[in-house]
């Protein structure tokens, strides 16, 4: 039997490789808004987290969604993500 590969991608937080699906996926759209993507299928670039408050600190601490998106993002979404985490 073939087995089916998991896709695994890197939490930008804390910098481990995870399952796709154990993370929750930031998007920036085409128009340039930054939102969390609950479906995983959201237009855009993407970025990955772990559900956990201390992988978005360490990211924003270290400005790895701004590097990731190259575009400056405002405390409000940051303040939104961090509400949705908990």
């Amino acid at each position: 039997m073939h087995e089916k590969k998991i896709p695994m991608r890197k939490c930008t937080g804390c910098g481990e490789m995870k399952p796709k699906k154990e993370l929750i996926r930031v998007v920036r759209s085409p128009e340039g808004e930054v939102s969390l993507d609950d479906t995983g299928k959201k237009p855009g670039r993407g970025a990955y987290l772990c559900p956990n408050k201390a992988c978005l600190a360490k990211a924003r601490k270290g400005k790895r969604l701004e590097r990731a998106f190259e575009v400056q993002i405002p405390d409000a979404v940051y303040e939104e993500m961090n509400e949705k985490l908990s």
